[in-house]
C-alpha cells in the first residue's frame, strides 16, 4: 500500500503529469474563489438581527464559519476538478509504469463531467450534514476524516477500476481490499486539509489508486472480469 503511495507521489516528476497538476491548481484556484464569494453573498445580502451591532456581530462569525465552511468542502472541490481529468492522469501513469496494457476507449467528456458532478455533490452534502457535528470537537474529526477517507477511496479506486474491468468486479475487488483502501482514503483525506499540499493530493491518489488496482487484480489470478 505504502509502496504504491510512493509511486504515487513520484508521479508528479512526470512532465505530462505536471501539467495535469497545475491545470487542475488553476481551475481549483477559481472554485475556491467561487465557493467562498458565493458563502460571503449569502452572508451579506441575509439580515438575522434588526439591531445594528447584532448583526455587525453575526455577520463576523457568519464570514469565519463560511471560511471554516469553505475550508472543509475544499476536499470535495478539488477531488471533482481533478475528476475531469482523471482519464488523462490515468493514462499518464499507465504510459509510465504498464506500457504493455492494452489501449482502451477514453471516456467522453460529458461522461467525466456528470461523475465529477455526482461525486461533487455526494462529498458537499456528506460533509455538509457533518457539519452539525463540528462542536463535539474530536468526534467532528474522526467522522470527517472517516467519512470522507471512505468516500474518496471508494470513487478514485472505482473509477480506475471501472476502466479496465466490469462494475461488479470492481466493486467485488475493492471490498476485498476494503480495510487498506479505508487506511490509504483517511491518509488522503488528512493531507488534503493541508494548505498547498492539498492542490498535488488528488493527482498523487489516482496515481496510487492505479497502482493498487494492477497490484490487487494481478494478485486476483485474473478472476475478475477484463473490459
Amino acid at each position: 500500500m505504502f509502496s504504491a503511495l510512493a509511486k504515487g507521489i513520484r508521479q508528479l516528476n512526470d512532465p505530462a503529469t505536471r501539467q495535469l497538476v497545475w491545470l487542475s491548481i488553476g481551475i481549483t484556484a477559481v472554485t475556491f474563489v467561487i465557493l467562498f464569494t458565493f458563502i460571503e453573498m449569502a452572508l451579506r445580502y441575509t439580515s438575522i438581527f434588526q439591531t445594528g451591532w447584532m448583526e455587525a456581530v453575526a455577520d463576523i462569525l457568519g464570514r469565519l464559519a463560511g471560511g471554516v465552511l469553505t475550508w472543509l468542502l475544499f476536499p470535495a472541490a478539488i477531488s471533482a476538478v481533478v475528476g475531469l481529468f482523471l482519464e488523462r492522469a490515468v493514462r499518464t501513469v499507465e504510459a509510465r509504469h504498464y506500457p504493455t496494457l492494452k489501449e482502451i476507449e477514453e471516456r467522453s467528456s460529458v461522461e467525466s463531467l456528470l461523475t465529477a458532478i455526482k461525486f461533487l455533490v455526494t462529498l458537499v452534502a456528506l460533509n455538509l450534514a457533518l457539519f452539525f457535528f463540528i462542536f463535539t470537537g474530536p468526534l467532528y474529526m474522526i467522522l470527517y476524516y472517516l467519512v470522507n477517507g471512505y468516500l474518496i477511496s471508494r470513487e478514485f479506486f472505482e473509477l480506475v477500476a471501472i476502466r479496465r474491468i466490469d462494475i461488479g468486479s470492481a466493486s467485488a475487488l475493492r471490498k476485498q481490499f476494503q480495510t487498506p483502501l479505508l487506511i490509504i482514503g483517511i491518509i488522503f483525506a488528512i493531507i488534503m486539509t493541508i494548505p498547498i499540499v492539498n492542490l498535488l493530493t488528488p493527482i498523487v491518489a489516482t496515481a496510487t489508486m492505479v497502482h493498487l488496482f494492477e497490484k490487487w487484480r494481478a494478485g486476483d489470478g485474473g478472476a475478475v472480469a477484463t473490459i
